[in-house]
């Protein structure tokens, strides 16, 4: 193999320590020398290493991605005069079982990138790194939010009161006003089903919730829920701070922002979390969408062998921004428009509204289609303009369209023969 980089460094990185294997050329022509190094991962220490690695004439340095054990080794590395610093992922690297120690994993790191065969990990700028950190936070809290509320419904179920049963949202005004109630020691159902706004104040509703509020409430469910509540509006309370802390910082990047909020289904939180995820610029970082669609692992994976496929889910990566990709298609899918008309007719295709696997299979390509769109959006500066429900329809010809009817109209009735007249003919 040739090689690309004649004086590099490959660190493995771990919570206490760094293995640094450097690599440069030998006194005699032709040949390359190969040192084992060792640090510890206090910053002072890491600075050190740097400066050390630059004493030796290094100029690249690659090291696998360890979560946050990564980031202290990169950043002492970053200020530093050297030509590349990488973040690879861990499974282009991977080691063969049994043949692993900390030393090999360096030197083998610095087999693959002195040849040039790894490919970097994306680095965030520091001011996307902290939309990233506050958008993750973010959905942190409100994963800790639902919790909460879900912990109240339990407690509400266990107490015989089956509030959440007539109203959609045991956290709406209604419901909170009569929970608060009920922790404040009124037990009669007529007085907390009167305490009911909006739509909830017909005849049918009240019935339901008068019967529905009468249980076995005690003092010992009234401090459970008291617990809840109060939980669940401190959390409120640090959304919309988060939310608040976000946007300024999302403003920095105004027009990339406001081009995708063209996309359907595309809001301020899907957008602060593509910017912290993506960033405003991902044709910069990934040369098609199709990549982008990998790396978060919105698209089928390809496992054939012998040319049999063994499977084509989605991977497991893509943890942020993948929720926020479904979030999001499920808000653009209730829109009219062609992604709403190109998911019923993948639900149709996967089996039909009626199979929940169908309908979720739709969905993420749903979300599949939109981080595609939103891609070419950002590198072209177009907004997008959707193309219509009928976009589909149009594609096709009367004869496909017509052959595709008679198709349904056998399988609703098995056997029989349909001819089609011509009204001239008839």
């Amino acid at each position: 193999m040739k090689v690309m980089h004649d004086r590099v460094a490959a660190i493995d990185v771990h919570k206490d320590m760094v293995k640094v294997a450097v690599r440069v050329p030998g006194e005699r022509r032709g040949t390359r020398k190969t040192d084992v190094l060792e640090f510890r991962t206090f910053y002072g220490v890491l600075e050190e290493m740097g400066r050390e690695l630059r004493r030796r004439g290094v100029t690249h340095v690659v090291m696998e991605a360890s979560g946050v054990y990564t980031e202290p080794v990169y950043y002492a590395l970053a200020g530093l005069d050297f030509t590349e610093v990488m973040v690879i992922n861990p499974a282009h690297a991977k080691a063969l079982k049994g043949h692993k120690t900390d030393a090999r994993d360096a030197i083998r790191l610095l087999d693959l990138y002195e040849c040039g065969l790894l490919s970097g990990s994306c680095i965030p700028a520091p001011d996307l790194k902290e939309v990233r950190d506050l958008a993750r936070y973010r959905m942190k809290t409100v994963q800790a939010r639902a919790s909460e509320i879900q912990r109240l419904q339990k407690t509400l179920e266990t107490a015989g009161i089956k509030l959440s049963s007539v109203v959609s949202d045991v956290t709406g005004v209604s419901a909170t006003a009569m929970i608060e109630a009920l922790t404040g020691g009124e037990r009669r159902g007529a007085v907390l089903a009167d305490l009911a706004q909006g739509r909830l104040r017909n005849a049918g509703k009240m019935a339901d919730l008068s019967m529905a509020l009468t249980g076995r409430f005690t003092d010992h469910h009234a401090l459970m829920c008291r617990l809840h509540l109060d939980r669940i509006q401190s959390l409120g309370e640090a959304v919309a701070g988060l939310d608040a802390t976000i946007a300024p910082l999302a403003a920095r990047h105004a027009r990339e922002a406001a081009l995708l909020k063209t996309l359907p289904g595309f809001g301020d939180v899907i957008v602060a979390g593509w910017l912290g995820a993506i960033g405003p610029a991902p044709h910069r970082h990934f040369a098609t969408a199709q990549r982008l669609a990998s790396w978060a692992t919105v698209c089928p994976g390809n496992y054939m062998s012998a040319k049999k496929s063994k499977g084509g889910r989605t991977g497991d990566g893509g943890n942020y921004i993948k929720p926020l990709l479904v979030q999001a298609a499920w808000a653009a899918v209730r829109v009219p428009g062609r992604l709403q008309a190109r998911f019923h007719r993948l639900v149709r295709r996967f089996g039909g509204a009626r199979n929940k696997g169908a309908v979720k299979r739709a969905i993420m390509a749903i979300a599949h289609t939109l981080l595609k769109i939103a891609y070419q959006v950002l590198k072209t500066g177009t907004p997008y303009t959707d193309l219509g429900a009928g976009f589909y329809a149009s594609r096709e010809t009367p004869q496909a369209r017509q052959d595709y009817l008679i198709r349904q109209l056998q399988k609703l009735n098995p056997g029989c023969v349909i001819t089609v007249t011509p009204a001239e003919a008839a």
